[in-house]
């Protein structure tokens, strides 16, 4: 007894010790100057300025068009309409060392001039090699005569956590080169407003224009995100902004091009709704959750998976399913011609089910028709729409449609 009651006195002289350890001052320089700079000498060289140039047509008069002008000063009323040259700035994301580079597509949309610049002041010409307005991804390339320039690595952005600390890199308000810090804020944001596939990173970190189409990064100097957006009421920072996450920067590299350069994205070939709570009492889940699928396109990869109306899209991959857009950014990131376990609740229980995304087919049986008669669209040829259209259109093509393919 006596031993205990020695021990118990040793262990309580122990505790203001083992608390005053907690709480000390820096004993060294190295825990005073703790920075992130270590991290961002290894960025910045892989982040661009881009400053875009395109020539628009400007009405110099208001009243140009006005018929009661018109009337009394004849069609020539205002003047010619002008061109004008419109400028923007932006950043980029240096991806491949052979000159890749990654930035918004808004950055670049309709331009007829892009120059790149480097950290060192270097400028290259550029050209759009992809271009996708859906994802609000673009895809550049520059000359570097055989120079090897330096790159980012991208990260898996699946392993983000909220809490995460990340650094933007950008060039804000065409001020130069800055660097901001914050932390992940949200993950799998889908209701901002930006583009098709939303399912963006939410930071903190300040994201001001100009910063779109920079590098969102990890402690690692790793890619995470392309910034994208912020939300704000007054044009500025407020706290919230908005990345695309590397996965689909990831898909975007590796996808095929279509006309134009555009990016075709995979096909399904269903239609789908959100998951009410009244929907999901009535299917005995128990909680909202996936997405109810309201059609399947016949002949489409979904029907071969064997799916069918009235299925609760859950999950794809590793990937949680939680809503239509969710449900898209899987479907992009997983590419075609590759195999996939989609998780469904059907009839009451879970099941599974393999399903391989493919390129939107071209072409579907029936002939094209033109119109002819006493009605307006006599000389109208028309088709049946078919998935590759409704692509280009963003329209739904799990129903039957009718498009008009020439005028008469």
């Amino acid at each position: 007894m006596r031993r205990i009651f020695i021990l118990m006195i040793a262990l309580l002289a122990c505790l203001p010790v083992a608390a005053a350890a907690q709480d000390q001052t820096p004993i060294s320089r190295d825990q005073i100057t703790l920075s992130f700079a270590p991290v961002v000498k290894r960025v910045v060289p892989a982040v661009v300025n881009i400053y875009t140039r395109h020539t628009e047509r400007v009405q110099m008069s208001p009243f140009l068009n006005d018929p009661f002008f018109g009337q009394f000063f004849g069609g020539g009323f205002g003047g010619l309409p002008r061109e004008r040259v419109v400028q923007s700035l932006g950043s980029g994301v240096i991806v491949g060392s052979d000159g890749t580079i990654v930035t918004s597509y808004h950055v670049v949309k309709g331009s007829d001039k892009i120059i790149v610049v480097l950290s060192d002041r270097r400028e290259f010409e550029g050209h759009v090699e992809k271009s996708d307005e859906r994802s609000d991804l673009a895809v550049l390339k520059v000359d570097t005569k055989g120079e090897k320039l330096p790159k980012l690595e991208l990260r898996d952005s699946d392993t983000l956590e909220v809490g995460d600390l990340v650094l933007a890199v950008g060039n804000p308000f065409g001020v130069g080169q800055t660097v901001t810090s914050g932390i992940i804020s949200a993950l799998a944001r889908s209701e901002s407003g930006v583009s098709d596939y939303q399912f963006f990173i939410q930071t903190d970190a300040a994201i001001n224009p100009g910063n779109s189409g920079g590098a969102l990064v990890d402690m690692q100097g790793r890619l995470i995100g392309i910034n994208t957006a912020i939300y704000s009421r007054t044009g500025g920072y407020q706290g919230i902004g908005f990345a695309i996450p590397a996965n689909m920067v990831r898909a975007v590299l590796k996808s095929q091009v279509g006309k134009g350069g555009h990016i075709t994205q995979p096909y399904f070939g269903v239609e789908v709704q959100p998951v009410t709570q009244e929907i999901a009492e009535a299917q005995g889940l128990d909680r909202p959750r996936g997405v109810l699928v309201r059609a399947v396109a016949a002949g489409s990869p979904a029907e071969k998976a064997g799916i069918r109306p009235g299925d609760i899209i859950t999950g794809l991959g590793a990937g949680v399913i939680d809503d239509a857009q969710g449900l898209n950014f899987r479907i992009v990131t997983t590419g075609t011609g590759v195999p996939m376990k989609m998780s469904l609740w059907r009839e009451g229980k879970e099941t599974t089910t393999s399903v391989t995304f493919t390129q939107p087919p071209a072409e579907v049986l029936g002939q094209k028709v033109t119109l002819k008669g006493n009605h307006p669209l006599n000389g109208v040829t028309v088709g049946m729409l078919t998935p590759e259209m409704a692509e280009e259109l963003h329209l739904k093509s799990t129903e039957p449609r009718v498009v008009v393919l020439q005028a008469g």
